[in-house]
């Protein structure tokens, strides 16, 4: 779930109101030690606006992919097989803060940089922008912050399939080019 949830792309923030169910899509920073995600929403996103009703959730989604039943050696074998979806997700909730404390949305903007910068050849750096059109895009952001309470994850990677089968479905996926789920089916295998 650590894992998951510090190298995950963007999530989805799904918040209930008075005015009904709000999401949107977002990276978050994940602090384990503060239990927090931090991110950002555009001002212009009323979804930070509008009090939250209980608790607030944000699913983060690891890799996923369709798994054909051709992939399987049991279908040769028997012929009961069907298709299905393997995937890896967390449903993370929460309260949810609001920041629209200047210093902790440039704080909040240098980590999520940061985290997905890490590793590129040529790195961008929120110092490479001139510090006026920082201020100015800053001012545009809120800040925001699931602060954990619970933690739901899931996953389904072919533990329930024969070995053969698995090898199959592994297989498959790198034919489809699906790297990252291949990935994780041998990762569940092993663990």
């Amino acid at each position: 779930v650590d894992d998951l949830l510090t190298h995950h792309g963007a999530a989805d923030l799904i918040t209930a109101t008075p005015q009904g169910v709000v999401a949107t899509m977002l990276p978050f920073v994940y602090d384990a030690g503060m239990k927090t995600l931090r991110g950002h929403l555009a001002r212009n996103n009323d979804q930070w606006r509008h009090p939250v009703v209980g608790e607030a959730l944000v699913i983060v989604r690891g890799p996923d992919a369709y798994i054909s039943p051709a992939w399987y050696r049991s279908k040769a074998e028997h012929g009961r097989v069907v298709p299905t979806w393997n995937y890896v997700t967390a449903h993370v909730y929460g309260r949810l803060a609001v920041h629209d404390d200047p210093a902790w949305v440039d704080q909040n903007v240098r980590d999520l940089t940061a985290r997905h910068e890490a590793g590129r050849p040529q790195s961008w750096s929120v110092d490479d922008a001139p510090p006026q059109f920082i201020e100015g895009q800053l001012r545009a952001i809120v800040g925001v912050e699931l602060l954990i309470t619970r933690i739901e994850a899931k996953f389904k990677l072919s533990q329930n399939r024969p070995a053969a089968d698995v090898d199959g479905v592994i297989s498959g996926l790198i034919t489809d080019g699906h790297h990252d789920a291949a990935q994780a089916v041998r990762r569940a295998r092993t663990a």
